[in-house]
């Protein structure tokens, strides 16, 4: 049975009298001003976002050992959630339009704050942005653990392949463990070319941890420490998955030798997620997630605005729009993952 979410054949593009279709709609868009940055909007958001973390931090110190701290463990996954998010705006040049800021300030917030290397991250969050759900060239959609489609479900070899026959229902589980792998990822990414900066990155990631487990076994007993380091990463790692789950997964995959316009490329391969400001805030924006990857740097606050212009503008060329509700994405993804592991449960 073929793949019905597998993207081939040749070029979906029409030409236009002044250039791309992209372009054109490009346009559109410079022309409402929503390619400007917001300082006051995001002066605004990280000073709430300070402030979390110290009240945050505040509650953890004075509680002192009390099994209460899995409360603030619980609270602190949400602010490292939106930490996370933080760091991704920055990456895009989406707070400051120059790059020594942004990377001074996600260097920052993803190494010392969230224990990530904000050079490894970026690295691969670029070579996703440019082929998003090509299965050779977006790392995101790289064969792991997981398997994204029924070609890598077949290839899937031993840990892989008792994975892929039921990551469906192990993905939420397994999400416990992203926040943790990130790190992990990020140490060992260290000796590698995509990290500029090795031994700065280097120092603030270990300095992270010096605080970080210092810390909690300072303050807490053992156990409390170990439990309170469980509900941490764990609720973290489930909110970064809750964020970024709807956005691709499930959505056509691009096979090598299918040739689209930038436009189509990533209109096809991404979902928007309905939902309002409590949507907006859960997940910084990203439930608009077609005009992020046609527009990176674009600021958070202007995207609801071009969601607008930019479903409009698919409609007149004919270029399927996908906008579904959270739960809804969820449930696309989570099915997506069970029929591409179909072929490995079918195998004896």
């Amino acid at each position: 049975m073929a793949n019905p979410t597998v993207l081939t054949g040749t070029p979906l593009t029409r030409d236009r009298e002044k250039g791309s279709d992209f372009a054109e709609l490009s346009r559109r868009i410079a022309a409402e001003g929503l390619l400007r940055r917001r300082p006051l909007y995001y002066t605004l958001r990280f000073g709430a976002l300070a402030l979390a973390l110290a009240g945050g931090v505040t509650a953890f110190l004075l509680l002192g050992d009390s099994w209460s701290q899995l409360l603030v463990a619980a609270a602190l996954s949400v602010v490292f959630g939106q930490l996370a998010l933080a760091a991704h705006d920055l990456a895009h040049r989406q707070v400051f339009s120059r790059r020594r800021p942004s990377e001074v300030g996600g260097l920052l917030v993803a190494d010392v704050l969230l224990g990530m290397s904000y050079g490894w991250w970026m690295n691969k969050h670029t070579r996703h942005h440019a082929n998003p759900n090509h299965e050779q060239k977006d790392p995101d959609v790289a064969p792991d653990l997981l398997v994204w489609s029924r070609r890598q479900a077949s290839r899937a070899q031993g840990i892989a392949r008792f994975i892929g026959k039921h990551q469906a229902a192990l993905f939420l589980p397994m999400l416990t463990l992203e926040g943790l792998n990130l790190s992990f990822s990020s140490f060992r990414a260290l000796r590698s070319p995509s990290v500029k900066r090795p031994v700065l990155e280097g120092t603030l990631l270990v300095a992270h941890f010096a605080l970080y487990f210092g810390g909690l076994f300072t303050v807490l007993s053992p156990g409390k420490a170990l439990a309170f380091l469980a509900v941490h990463q764990g609720l973290f790692g489930i909110y970064l998955g809750s964020v970024f789950a709807p956005n691709h997964k499930g959505m056509p995959m691009i096979e090598e030798g299918t040739r689209l316009d930038f436009l189509r490329r990533q209109v096809l391969t991404s979902r928007n997620v309905r939902g309002g400001v409590f949507v907006d805030v859960f997940m910084g924006g990203l439930n608009h997630q077609i005009e992020h990857h046609l527009f990176p740097s674009m600021p958070t606050p202007a995207l609801g605005r071009a969601q607008v212009i930019t479903e409009r503008y698919c409609a007149e060329l004919g270029i399927p729009y996908c906008r579904t509700g959270l739960f809804a994405s969820y449930g696309t993804a989570l099915r997506h993952l069970r029929s591409v592991g179909e072929p490995l449960r079918e195998a004896r």
